[in-house]
């Protein structure tokens, strides 16, 4: 099982939309770990986003991540990560498809609602960085019914 760390932007929580994006997450299979509505602090955001340091938007990016609460969600499933990043769509919602909770909900290149790790070592970090205490161990009842144990042991 793969984890990956999604955040439901500011944005997100404003807009009201943090019920039907998790729903979409949920629906699609992938386990819920870890859960928590917070306020990002700046220091919490600068290491967040650190690679973005010297670029022009990221005085912005720290200003509009710190403004109001997100929900962190780590989730798990077999391809977490691409699975959420097909989900999410494309960063801005103007270029994202139908159907994905960006082409869905959002316009703006500044506002893109959601963030998922793109990889399984930015998953860990970020993993790390919001949830410092752990995720929640538990046996998942659904993934009998959402994976084919003989199909996906194939792989």
């Amino acid at each position: 099982m793969e984890r990956t760390l999604i955040l439901l932007k500011p944005d997100a929580v404003q807009r009201g939309l943090v019920g039907q994006t998790l729903a979409r997450f949920e629906q699609k299979g992938l386990k819920i770990v870890a859960l928590k509505l917070m306020k990002i602090s700046p220091e919490l955001a600068a290491k967040h986003y650190e690679q973005h340091r010297e670029r022009k938007f990221y005085p912005g990016l720290v200003k509009f991540m710190t403004s109001s609460p997100v929900v962190a969600l780590a989730l798990e499933g077999i391809d977490a990560i691409k699975i959420c990043r097909n989900l999410m769509g494309a960063t801005f919602g103007a270029d994202a498809a139908a159907g994905t909770i960006r082409g869905d909900f959002g316009v703006s290149r500044s506002f893109n609602l959601v963030h998922g790790s793109d990889s399984p070592e930015a998953a860990v970090r970020e993993l790390a960085l919001f949830f410092p205490e752990g995720i929640v161990g538990y046996d998942y009842a659904a993934y009998g019914w959402i994976y084919d144990p003989v199909e996906e042991l194939k792989k």
